[in-house]
């Protein structure tokens, strides 16, 4: 068997890689590419504990409203494909309650609003799941949102106590969106 030297086995590897069948290139694929996304957070969060709806004398013991933007920034409105707000009401007071969350317009134009009535302790946790999108509430209202209120009012008395520890009334809402990105 014949040697062949070093240099000779690299000149011919070389022009073997270079002579070999290779794909041309495409980076315009990127201007094909869709992402999609799934943001989800947490909008509010309310607690209440049962002495202080028997401190307040009437039956509207909780008003407040919050700025929220979050919905009406610009990237997110131009881009948000559908989604689903979520809500969630737990009552562990003696107290039956009626809750209203509302989505609300920059000049104080109630646009959505979702109502709760609570029995008194001991209930379930209350939750709802309500669509935002094609399969379900205009995503105008998402959009144009952009503060929220919440308001709860006493449908009992200012005196009976929860036999429970702690009595207390917790609200939650969260969101969960899908954005285009592109």
């Amino acid at each position: 068997m014949k040697y062949i030297p070093k240099y000779l086995f690299t000149i011919i590897f070389c022009v073997g890689i270079l002579g070999s069948c290779a794909e041309k290139q495409d980076f315009d694929q990127l201007d094909d590419l869709e992402v999609t996304p799934t943001t989800e957070a947490s909008i509010l969060y309310v607690e209440t504990p049962e002495r202080i709806i028997n401190q307040v004398s009437g039956i509207n013991f909780y008003s407040q409203t919050f700025n929220f933007d979050a919905f009406s920034e610009e990237f997110f409105a131009d881009n948000v494909l559908d989604g689903v707000v979520t809500y969630e009401v737990e009552n562990t007071t003696s107290k039956p309650l009626d809750i209203t969350f509302e989505f609300l317009d920059d000049t104080g134009n109630s646009l959505d609003s979702e109502n709760f009535t609570v029995n008194a302790a001991p209930t379930a946790i209350l939750q709802r799941e309500i669509a935002y999108g094609p399969a379900g509430r205009s995503l105008d209202i998402i959009r144009n949102t952009s503060a929220i209120r919440v308001s709860a009012i006493n449908l009992g008395d200012n005196t009976s106590v929860s036999a429970l520890p702690n009595p207390t009334v917790f609200l939650r809402s969260s969101a969960k969106f899908r954005i285009q990105l592109k």
